[in-house]
C-alpha cells in the first residue's frame, strides 16, 4: 500500500492549492480517503473524507467552504481543493486510506509521507 501526497507550498493568505494524493497497492474502490494535518505543537486534525463511494462525507468546521475534497477513480487520485487559505491551515498534511472515514483520518490505516502548506500573513 502507497499513499503519495503533492501540491504543497508556500502561499499568501487567500490564495489556493491543491493537494494530490496517488494511491496505489489496494483496491481504490474499496477504500477511504481521508487527509489529515498535522502542525508543530498542535495535535493531529481530521480535514476532509471521501467515502469509498466517492461522497465526500467530513469537512472539518475549520475548513467548511473553503476546500473541497474530490476523487479520480480512474487515476487512483484524491484531491483536496484549498482555497481561501489562512495562517492556520499552516501544517504538513497527511493523505490516509480506511475502509471507513473515522479509520482513514485516525491514520489507523495506511498514510503517506505528506506535504507541507505553509500560509504566510
Amino acid at each position: 500500500v502507497q499513499l503519495v501526497e503533492s501540491g504543497g507550498g508556500l502561499v499568501q493568505t487567500g490564495e489556493s492549492l491543491r493537494l494530490s494524493c496517488v494511491a496505489s497497492g489496494f483496491t481504490f474502490d474499496d477504500y477511504a480517503i481521508g487527509w489529515f494535518r498535522q502542525a508543530p505543537g498542535k495535535e493531529r486534525e481530521g480535514v476532509s473524507c471521501i467515502s469509498s463511494d466517492n461522497r465526500p462525507v467530513y469537512y472539518a468546521d475549520s475548513v467548511k467552504g473553503r476546500f473541497t475534497i474530490s476523487s479520480d477513480n480512474a487515476k487512483n487520485t484524491v484531491y483536496l481543493q484549498m482555497n481561501s487559505l489562512k495562517p492556520e491551515d499552516t501544517a504538513v498534511y497527511h493523505c490516509a486510506s480506511g475502509k471507513a472515514c473515522l479509520t482513514a483520518m485516525l491514520g489507523l490505516g495506511s498514510w503517506g509521507q505528506g506535504t507541507q502548506v505553509t500560509v504566510s500573513s
